[in-house]
This record gives structure tokens, C-alpha cells and sequence, in this order.
């Protein structure tokens, strides 16, 4: 395994940078004039100082996107695609510039950051195009002098809370579809990557977005800004991707006013490997899923499960792929592996990695920190289910390898979990793909495939892991209120 120089003047993305909040079309200063620091989890150095709302600021920016909504719910899909399209557009163009502020904020690595910049804009033109396709629908009436039909309209202001780990995709995600269907939204991005969200902003402006209807607010104070998005009845849909126990906080606080909203949760990913399967191929997949953003995204594989005849095999040639990992900077084009984001993450891995090996697990390759924020990767070998991370999300570079011996068993063992996000298998029997996939208690199942995201699939959990779907032509229901008309009297 190779650790690569960590960059000491690293080039920035000087256009985009912003460190004011956005707020009814105007760039604002915290009332209070508080600030906090983004720093570069790589070097530890800060990036930006940041203007720091309070529950006051944040109100301003719910009152501008509820004044808003009137005239933008207004305007014709027709008119609201087009603004979506100049603004996937202009994504693309500063592509480079964001890659490079979403590298420098959350620690990513550049190839990676390239590619969320192109997976997050793929929602601006999907939504761009599914703004037309908000069909309603007539229904046969159950008398002849009515006239059933049903419209969908606009939900109102959407609030949405983002996470740190994908800055961008996250945002588009959920503000792609709320645009689309008329809906101001309110972004209020993680304190560790807020740039990210400002430059969203900046490149939303230059597509002609009316004053009002995007509005990014930075704040340091999120149980205040966050009761205040719950609270408010004026905000009528609130979307969460982040921790279980904090979606359950937020649920919480938004029944005071029976809000729409929308959860993606915590995920505990298995990732089986059956004694049928291609296991070149399954490790390919392991280690797309495995240590994308060094492991700290919420499909990540956290449990491979791999049959007994082929574990040997499979655990060896993970190994032998994981040890010509590159680790540094994300800034240096040779690095495929970042640092994780604060000193907690590097706490949580050690605690999982310490208990695992004090209840028998083997380190086949990685089990060191290296220095700052960065982890060696980590394959760990004769995993069982009493370890804390057959049970706990690691969101780290570390990758438990458990033994099984038939079908039913692994998947008993893949379903004894709360959560419910995404699940992974390998077979080449067509008729296992079909049972193993049914059986899994998942929303979403990758077979034979370890990267399963993308804007045209329906994308979200059951069980602990949340409430909705993002993405697809599905994502637009979570935004939109059905209207049923009827219509008597007609001859």
C-alpha cells in the first residue's frame, strides 16, 4: 500500500468561492456577524471562513422562498425546465472549479470529485425533462353527470439538510425535482463542506433563477436552524440525508406540523459472494463499493459475506487489489484514497478495529492510521456476527470478510439488521439471482454490480434507513400534492 505526498499549496477554485450565505437572490452576512472555519481535512489547513446564520437569519431565508412561491409555481413546466437546463449547463462547464472546492473541503479524491460533479448535474437534466411529465390523471366518474380529474401541484417550500460526504450530488438530488415542480427550496449544507453549496448557488444565479427560489443558508447552529426548518409552517416538505438517529429527531419535529418529508437514512450494506459467482468480477465490485470516498458513503459495503469453497480465493485477491491502493491528498492525481473527514470518523474505525480483532478477527492487509485524518484501507479476515461492525456502519476503510456455508443462512445473517439501504450479490445462476434478490430486505439490490447509483433509478431504503425515493421518474412524487377535482352537474 503506498502513501502518496500530501500537497502543501494546492491550486483552489477562486471563481466559485463564496463565504457569504444566499438568501432571497442577494449574498449575506450573518446578522450577528458569526462566522466558523472550512477546513481541508488533508492538511488541516482552513479553506474559507463562513458567514454563521442564527434561527433569526434562517427565518429570512424561509419568508423570501415562501414569497416566492407564487409566481414560480406559476410559471410553466416548459419555463421551469429551461432554467434547470441552463443551470446542468453551467455545471458542467465550471466541472474542474467544483471538482477541485469539493476536494479541497470534504477530502475526497479529484477523479472522484469529477465524477460526483457529473452524477450530480445527471439530476438537473433528468428533473429538467420530468417537469413536463407531471401527469395527472381522469377517472372514469360514478355518475354520468361527473367528471373525475386529478392534477399534482406544486408541495410548497422545500427545506432540505445535506451531509457532507457527497456536497454536490446530494443537493441536486433533492433540489432538482423541488425545482421542477415549482417548489423554492432552502439548502442548508453541512458545516464541513459548505462551499460546495455556495458555488452551487453562484452557478444557479447565472441561470436566472428568480430571487427567492434557491437559497443556501450556512450556519454552525443546527439544532436552532434545524428546529426552525421542522417548525415553520411555512416550509411544507423537509428532505434529510444524513444518520438514522437524527432523521428520527427531525420526524420528530416536523409532526408538530405534519410535514411532508422525505429520509435517507443509515445503511448496513452486505455484499455476498456465492460459491457460483465470478470472483474477479466480485472483487472488481467490492472494491468500487468498498472504498469509494475512502468508505464513508451510505451504500458503501460494510459486511461481505463470501461462500466458504471461494473465501479463500476471494479474500486473497482482495487483498492483493487493496495493497496497490494509493493513499494522500485528493488534490495529487495519484491518490485513490482520501482522508476521512474529522478526527470522530478516525476514532469510530480504530474503536470497530479494535474490537473485531479483540473477538478474533485477522488483519490480512492495512490496520494502521497514517498520519492526520488518513487510513491505511483494511481487509479483516474471520469476521463474526458479535463484532460492532456486523452490526454498526464503520464508514470507514475497513472491509470484514465473514464465512458462510448455504443460501438461507447468509441471507438470515444479511437481513439481522434495522437498517435497509442497499445490498449486494454475486451469482451466475439466474434462478439464486431472482430468490436472493426478493429475499433481501433491502431498497435497493446490486447483483453482480457494486455501483448501482444513477438519476434514472429509484434510489432509497426501507426499514431504519428512511422514508422516499430520490432520483428516477419517482422522485418527483415527493414533491408534488394530488389534487382531485370533481365536476357535477354536466349533461
Amino acid at each position: 500500500m503506498n502513501t502518496i505526498p500530501i500537497s502543501q499549496e494546492p491550486k483552489t477554485a477562486h471563481t466559485l468561492i463564496r463565504t457569504q450565505s444566499y438568501i432571497n437572490g442577494e449574498w449575506v452576512n450573518a446578522a450577528s456577524g458569526a462566522v466558523f472555519e472550512v477546513t481541508n481535512p488533508a492538511t488541516g489547513e482552513v479553506v474559507a471562513t463562513v458567514t454563521d446564520l442564527d434561527r433569526d437569519d434562517v427565518r429570512r431565508a424561509i419568508d423570501a422562498a415562501y414569497d416566492a412561491w407564487p409566481a414560480f409555481r406559476d410559471r410553466t413546466a416548459k419555463e421551469r425546465a429551461v432554467l434547470l437546463r441552463k443551470w446542468f449547463n453551467l455545471i458542467l462547464e465550471h466541472k474542474e472549479e467544483l471538482a477541485r472546492l469539493m476536494t479541497m473541503e470534504c477530502g475526497k479524491v479529484l477523479t472522484e470529485s469529477r465524477g460526483e460533479v457529473e452524477y450530480g448535474a445527471s439530476f438537473i437534466e433528468w428533473f429538467a425533462e420530468e417537469a413536463r411529465r407531471t401527469y395527472g390523471d381522469v377517472i372514469p366518474a360514478n355518475t354520468r353527470d361527473k367528471r373525475i380529474v386529478v392534477t399534482r401541484q406544486s408541495i410548497g417550500v422545500v427545506a432540505t439538510i445535506t451531509p457532507w460526504n457527497f456536497p454536490l450530488a446530494m443537493i441536486t438530488r433533492k433540489v432538482g425535482p423541488a425545482l421542477a415542480a415549482g417548489c423554492p427550496v432552502i439548502v442548508k449544507p453541512p458545516t464541513e463542506t459548505p462551499l460546495t453549496a455556495l458555488a452551487l448557488a453562484v452557478l444557479a444565479e447565472k441561470a436566472g433563477f428568480p430571487p427567492g427560489v434557491f437559497n443556501v443558508v450556512t450556519t454552525a447552529h443546527n439544532v436552532e436552524a434545524g428546529l426552525e426548518l421542522c417548525e415553520n409552517s411555512k416550509v411544507r416538505k423537509l428532505s434529510f440525508t444524513g444518520s438514522t438517529a437524527t432523521g428520527k429527531l427531525l420526524m420528530k419535529q416536523c409532526a408538530s406540523n405534519l410535514k411532508k418529508i422525505s429520509l435517507e437514512l443509515g445503511g448496513n450494506a452486505p455484499f455476498i459472494v456465492f460459491d457460483d459467482a465470478d470472483v474477479d468480477a466480485a472483487v472488481k465490485g467490492a472494491m468500487a463499493s468498498k472504498f469509494r470516498n475512502s468508505g464513508q458513503t451510505c451504500v458503501c459495503v460494510n459486511r461481505l459475506y463470501v461462500h466458504e469453497r471461494v473465501y479463500d480465493e476471494f479474500v486473497e485477491k482482495l487483498t492483493k487489489a487493496v495493497t496497490t491502493l494509493r493513499v494522500g491528498n485528493g488534490l495529487d492525481g495519484d491518490a485513490q484514497i482520501g482522508p476521512l473527514i474529522n478526527e470522530k470518523g478516525v476514532d469510530k474505525v480504530k474503536r470497530h478495529l479494535a474490537d473485531a480483532l479483540e473477538k478474533g478477527a485477522r488483519v490480512a492487509v492495512g490496520g494502521h492510521e497514517l498520519g492526520g485524518l488518513f487510513f491505511q484501507p483494511t481487509i479483516l479476515t474471520d469476521a463474526t456476527a458479535e463484532m460492532i461492525i456486523a452490526q454498526d456502519e464503520v464508514f470507514g476503510p475497513v472491509a470484514p470478510v465473514f464465512r458462510f456455508s448455504d443460501e438461507q443462512e447468509v441471507i438470515e445473517l444479511a437481513n439481522a439488521t434495522p437498517y435497509g439501504l442497499a445490498s449486494y450479490f454475486y451469482s451466475k445462476d439466474i434462478n439464486r439471482c431472482w430468490r436472493v434478490a426478493e429475499a433481501l430486505d433491502y431498497g435497493m439490490v446490486g447483483i453482480n454490480d457494486g455501483m448501482i447509483s444513477t438519476e434514472v433509478a429509484p434510489f432509497g431504503g426501507i426499514k431504519e434507513s428512511g422514508i422516499g425515493r430520490e432520483g428516477s421518474k419517482y422522485g418527483m412524487d415527493y414533491f408534488t400534492e394530488i389534487k382531485y377535482m370533481c365536476f357535477g352537474g354536466i349533461n
